[in-house]
């Protein structure tokens, strides 16, 4: 039931429409803001404000994922959490437990030292459990990694996750020797880099938002001016030019009555002027029409 309820959620998660006049109004503030600060630029402020504006531009999702952009296998960021690992009964693991987002690594390493003079403790690793779900999908998926080895102090083990993984919840059954006493263990957590989808209606609005963040940190006023400044109008609906046209009656001049001869010659006049003016058969056509206008013409003479 809770699996069926979660993939109608996902099914359901449509994205907002991008507000793209709010976000131009953004710009244009960032802009004027700009021009007017000496030394007091507001960078973090103005920094949120951004982040929110491409996240609507990205297509942000309820569940945190997005319609323009997606998550690859580069690092981001990373975040550590130390354990102290016990000695234990034979046959019984201490479980350390760590969660992130969008994480697609996990290591394990062992510091060299447990305090300033004191050696750390070698950790039998027997194996890591990893809960998560994958980015673009509803369901949780488990993956179970059996290593089965003692981890040395100084030593690193890697550890790659089968997807990058929205949620993840990772877990480490470990013990040391008790003859030795405890360890401290290090479990890191390796972010995703986030790529904007090429072909975003939104690619150049974003692209100049992250150039005002880079120019914020450099306070770089002329970049910051001119990267706004394109936002603005870049996420400006198109206007299509508007032009005056002078419509004035066209003036009738009085016609002397045609008789019927003379209005025969001008309407196949007209109708070999338009044959002239198409194709290379349809000239041709035109070209006997006239010849057989003037024999007419003569024979009445």
């Amino acid at each position: 039931m809770k699996r069926a309820l979660a993939i109608i959620l996902f099914a359901s998660g449509a994205v907002a429409q991008v507000p793209v006049a709010r976000i131009a109004d953004d710009a244009r503030v960032v802009d004027r803001v700009a021009e007017v600060s000496k030394r007091d630029l507001p960078r973090d402020l103005l920094k949120r404000m951004l982040d929110e504006d491409i996240d609507l531009l990205r297509g942000k999702r309820n569940d945190g994922t997005y319609q323009y952009a997606t998550w690859e296998r580069l690092e981001a960021g990373r975040t550590t959490e130390s354990f102290s690992v016990q000695a234990t009964a034979e046959g019984k693991f201490t479980k350390s437990e760590v969660k992130g987002e969008f994480v697609y690594r996990l290591v394990l390493d062992m510091p060299s030292r447990r305090m300033i003079v004191t050696r750390n403790r070698p950790v039998w690793i027997d194996r890591v459990e990893i809960d998560y779900i994958p980015q673009g999908s509803p369901t949780t998926k488990t993956q179970v990694v059996k290593v089965g080895a003692w981890l040395q102090p100084g030593e690193v083990k890697p550890i790659e996750i089968d997807d990058v993984a929205r949620q993840a919840t990772v877990r480490v059954f470990s013990r040391t020797d008790p003859k030795t006493g405890y360890g401290n263990l290090n479990i890191t957590l390796i972010r995703a880099k986030i790529f904007d989808v090429p072909d975003s209606p939104y690619a150049d609005a974003v692209a100049s938002a992250k150039a005002i963040e880079r120019g914020l940190e450099r306070d770089d006023i002329g970049s910051i001016r001119a990267m706004a400044q394109r936002m603005a109008s870049g996420l400006q609906p198109a206007v299509p030019a508007t032009r005056t046209v002078e419509v004035a009656a066209p003036r009738i001049e009085p016609q002397p009555q045609a008789t019927p001869v003379a209005s025969d010659i001008y309407n196949d006049l007209q109708s070999i002027e338009d044959l002239l003016t198409g194709s290379d058969a349809e000239k041709r056509q035109g070209l006997d029409r006239l010849h057989q206008l003037l024999r007419r013409i003569r024979s009445q003479r």
